[in-house]
């Protein structure tokens, strides 16, 4: 059978082709962070949710499995790629590598396991196991070496987690709250509220402090209560400057969550804090979520304090 000019009846014009092979390209999240801190349970849960994952893959082999699954026709559309320091050999090689990634327009995030000291002391402890960096030093000694070592792919990470105080299921919860979805939104959100005397969120990339308000600690009809309760929160922003506070600083995120977008970055965790986590952040955490929901943002208002008292 004769073919018109346009192909029809061929296998397709070069450009379809093209534009085929540049569909194919797989979407790819490197994951990463302190030894102990739960690089495999992530890793394990991108796999259960249809990821291809690879571990412990030196960094400059990243672009040439991309590559690889740029050919698989579809079949490999999503790939996980655990980097740590037991590749330390191939590590100045990551950077190299990244920036080639972005030349090839690959869709690429870091996601970085983080946690505290005393947790990883506690986990390398109970499992006798030596930190890779401790050499005949201290398990603290290796903790801080590689501290030192990931310091720079921690600040360029799209999402840092802080599994300080989270078991298997609850990182297993965060993994798959970010990544179940089959729609990827422009900009994901979590709204957490804390206590400020039980410390600030390693993870948070905005905090605010909430302590400018009275606090409803002090009224006994609402300290059994939390912000949650409609009681508590009709207080809350009966008070001078708590809705100014709300309207000012949600515009404030809402022209950090342009910019965000415009640089590629996926995931924003703002923090809001007052003294015990229990009363003002959690009202005023409610608020801004809905807030930011309501602008297109798809957000997870959590409490990490809350019932802690």
């Amino acid at each position: 059978m004769s073919t018109d000019s346009t192909g029809a009846s061929g296998s397709g014009t070069p450009k379809e082709n093209g534009e085929a092979t540049e569909a194919a390209i797989p979407e790819l999240v490197i994951i990463s962070g302190m030894s102990g801190a739960g690089r495999s349970t992530a890793a394990k849960c991108l796999e259960d949710l249809g990821w291809f994952v690879v571990d412990n893959l030196p960094p400059a082999l990243i672009p040439t499995m991309v590559e690889l699954g740029a050919r698989s026709q579809g079949n490999v559309a999503r790939i996980a790629v655990v980097v740590d320091v037991r590749g330390r050999r191939f590590f100045d090689n990551l950077r190299e590598s990244l920036a080639d990634l972005d030349a090839k327009q690959v869709t690429r995030r870091i996601v970085f396991l983080e946690s505290s000291e005393d947790a990883l002391v506690r986990r390398f402890e109970s499992v006798r196991r030596p930190h890779p960096l401790q050499g005949d030093g201290r398990i603290v000694d290796g903790i801080e070496a590689e501290r030192d070592l990931l310091r720079e792919l921690r600040g360029d990470a799209d999402l840092v987690i802080d599994t300080s105080d989270l078991n298997v299921h609850e990182l297993r919860s965060k993994m798959d709250a970010q990544f179940a979805g089959d729609e990827k939104p422009e900009l994901r959100a979590t709204v957490m509220s804390f206590g400020y005397k039980y410390g600030l969120p390693v993870d948070a990339d905005l905090v605010v402090d909430c302590r400018f308000l009275p606090n409803p600690h002090w009224v006994p009809e609402l300290r059994p209560f939390t912000g949650l309760n409609d009681e508590v929160a009709t207080y809350v922003f009966n008070q001078p400057g708590a809705k100014e506070f709300l309207d000012r600083y949600t515009e404030l995120l809402q022209l950090i969550a342009t910019g965000y977008r415009r640089e590629g970055k996926r995931y924003v965790t703002v923090a809001v804090g007052c003294t015990g986590g229990k009363h003002r952040s959690v009202a005023m955490s409610e608020k801004i979520g809905a807030r930011l929901a309501s602008e297109g943002v798809e957000t997870v208002v959590v409490h990490r304090d809350l019932g802690r008292e």
